[in-house]
């Protein structure tokens, strides 16, 4: 769901990373009235776009695929953007000040060869190596591209081990998380943010792993976020599913832990492909660890497959591959799970596929 108020509040505890930025410092001098946000429609193109006013905001895309040909390769993939507001610069009249910093993450999950692949940028806003358009979705860092045109998007990011190049055709209507579009993320009010989600993507392209190179089909999942306040200060992390089901409906998960591991906030929504929608509210997700995996690397310990009950169903999610740890150190500061997993019901059946999110097991999730 993903430091920051939106789950996807989620992406906030990556800004821990501005610290080798000067960036924390910046936040912490921000000393408005935490305001609700006003419930207001969301407007597309334009609301694809950025929105610098706000301090933090993500574009997410993750999804699943599969080489072409039979018996076809299985990989995950996950790209996100984030845009950082630095308001203690933002009166700065200087070009070379920080009054924005965009930073991006990508990974492949290569099943068959049980490895996570994942790389990382910086750098702040301006003098054409970092921008977030305002008038439609159009992300540029450095080499790493993503870029919305009507109803398909394109992403370009390539690294030194591995690359992804891909499109993405909506095949459903947008998904407005929460109230409208208003996502509450916490006891007060003020802790919410704007959010919709684009299900059920037709994705299409190549994935490149070392020296070769694969076309690929399969589905994926957009989240656009974005906020202005921080989480609940009894929040440690959270927990997040974005599932697309194999029959064409999505459902979305999610709750803010407390360090005793209790949920501080939970949400979510299911949509049939109908279009039939149910929006959760506080109360209405309970996540139950299943299995644990520690990190060789981190000795840190996540759930990889949780029992998560929700007012439609009681699902089963499943970690394809346990270790899909990424190291975010050197970009944001960040050591979190994310990963490829597959959906089924309390009797082994799968329903679908996507991807699970888990932050603030190391540590809390602190500004």
């Amino acid at each position: 769901m993903p430091a920051l108020t939106g789950l996807r509040c989620r992406r906030h505890f990556l800004l821990n990373g501005l610290a080798s930025l000067g960036g924390l410092s910046a936040l912490s001098g921000w000393t408005n009235e935490a305001l609700a946000l006003p419930a207001r429609a969301l407007a597309f193109p334009r609301d694809r776009g950025a929105h610098p006013d706000f301090r933090t905001e993500w574009w997410y895309i993750t999804g699943q695929a599969a080489a072409s040909g039979a018996g076809g390769r299985a990989f995950g993939f996950q790209l996100t953007f984030f845009r950082s507001r630095i308001d203690a610069t933002q009166g700065m009249a200087s070009r070379f000040a920080a009054t924005q910093l965009i930073f991006a993450h990508a990974a492949i999950t290569d099943v068959q060869g049980k490895k996570l692949w994942h790389d990382q940028r910086i750098a702040r806003a301006g003098f054409g190596v970092a921008l977030a358009s305002e008038q439609d979705m159009d992300i540029k860092l450095r080499d790493w591209h993503l870029k919305a045109d009507g109803n398909r998007y394109s992403a370009e990011l390539p690294t030194a081990d591995f690359a992804l190049r891909l499109q993405f055709q909506e095949t459903q209507p947008v998904l407005l998380q929460g109230k409208q579009g208003l996502s509450r993320k916490g006891p007060e009010e003020s802790q919410a943010s704007y959010y919709y989600s684009q299900p059920q993507l037709a994705a299409s392209g190549s994935l490149q792993i070392k020296e070769q190179s694969f076309a690929v089909a399969g589905r994926a999942w957009l989240d656009h976020e974005w906020s202005q306040e921080l989480l609940h200060p009894s929040a440690v992390g959270w927990d997040w599913i974005g599932m697309n089901l194999d029959d064409g409906s999505a459902l979305t998960a999610f709750r803010l832990r407390d360090k005793e591991g209790g949920a501080v906030w939970t949400g979510g929504s299911w949509r049939a492909a109908t279009g039939e929608l149910r929006i959760f509210g506080q109360g209405d997700v309970l996540f139950k660890a299943l299995r644990r995996w520690t990190s060789p690397l981190t000795r840190i310990t996540y759930p990889v497959e949780w029992s998560v009950q929700t007012p439609v169903n009681v699902y089963i999610v499943k970690a394809v591959l346990d270790d899909q740890e990424l190291d975010s150190r050197s970009s944001t500061g960040s050591i979190y799970w994310e990963g490829l997993s597959e959906l089924t019901d309390n009797r082994g059946r799968r329903l679908g596929m996507g991807y699970l999110e888990m932050t603030g097991y190391g540590q809390a999730l602190r500004l």
